[in-house]
């Protein structure tokens, strides 16, 4: 029965979160019961997209992204995949009827990824929307369950939030990406005279993004709001530990944030949810 093999997709979707990223793994958990396996199947569909242009160099990156894309839509219309991925990312968006035009945007930025190394203003902006505003808004679907008014009004902070983990994405990234794939996504930066006043202007930017994000975090339904909640701290107290590294450390090493300072992020935050005082 398909029902079992629906089971072993969304299961793949669960275990690709989990062994990339533990702070969305337990935000995830954090959501309702219900809301839970949509988001793992938008993350593992983002993920394995992701890693077709940041990993597989030894492999023709354009060939596979292109077959990725032609196999994400068809799995969309058919409403069924032999990637479980792709198979579990299907239900969800036909489910919560998630427009192509988020999809479609989501793959134009990876593609934005074979060949561009630099960005401008205006490109910068479309790979910001691509790569994470649309994540956001897909996530806000699921959360919004069909109610498309809080939809609609929800919609700019959920852009804000997923720019602001992305850029803080970029700013713990910066040697990764610039030594190991050549890549500089801010616009006008040279990394080889980052300094200062370069970081204050990243983080100006960040603050902005975070705060306009938290207005709608207080507004999502409860079902949702906890879990995003946790995600949010976790990424704000990464902010927090970025903004008190110099410049010249932030450029030599990946900041992280302690398994043990993760745990005390998490009870702090589901004090404050349970006692209504986000």
């Amino acid at each position: 029965m398909k029902e079992l093999f629906d089971k072993v997709s969304i299961r793949c979707s669960r275990m690709t979160t989990k062994a990339y990223s533990t702070s969305f793994s337990l935000g995830i958990f954090c959501l309702a019961k219900e809301l839970r396996d949509p988001i793992y199947s938008i993350y593992g569909f983002v993920r394995f997209a992701d890693e077709i242009v940041d990993t597989f160099h030894d492999h023709d990156k354009a060939t596979l992204l292109a077959r990725f894309k032609e196999d994400t839509y068809r799995a969309i219309r058919e409403r069924i995949s032999l990637n479980p991925i792709l198979n579990s990312f299907q239900d969800t968006v036909n489910r919560f009827q998630i427009e192509d035009e988020l999809t479609e945007q989501f793959l134009r930025s990876m593609e934005m990824d074979l060949s561009r190394k630099n960005y401008s203003e205006d490109t910068f902006r479309e790979y910001i929307l691509g790569s994470a505003e649309v994540v956001g808004l897909m996530c806000l679907r699921v959360f919004c369950s069909g109610n498309h008014v809080l939809y609609d009004h929800l919609k700019p902070h959920a852009m804000s939030l997923g720019s602001a983990f992305q850029k803080i994405n970029f700013l713990r990234d910066l040697h990764a990406d610039f030594v190991g794939m050549g890549r500089s996504y801010f616009p006008g930066l040279d990394l080889h005279h980052f300094n200062e006043d370069c970081k204050k202007k990243i983080e100006e930017s960040i603050a902005k993004d975070f705060s306009d994000g938290y207005i709608g975090i207080k507004q999502l339904p409860r079902s949702a709001r906890f879990g995003v909640y946790v995600a949010y701290v976790y990424y704000l107290a990464l902010f927090k530990k970025i903004r008190n590294t110099p410049s010249e450390n932030v450029l030599q090493n990946r900041i992280r944030i302690r398994n043990r300072h993760k745990a005390r992020l998490l009870a702090y935050s589901y004090v404050k949810h349970q006692l209504n005082m986000l």
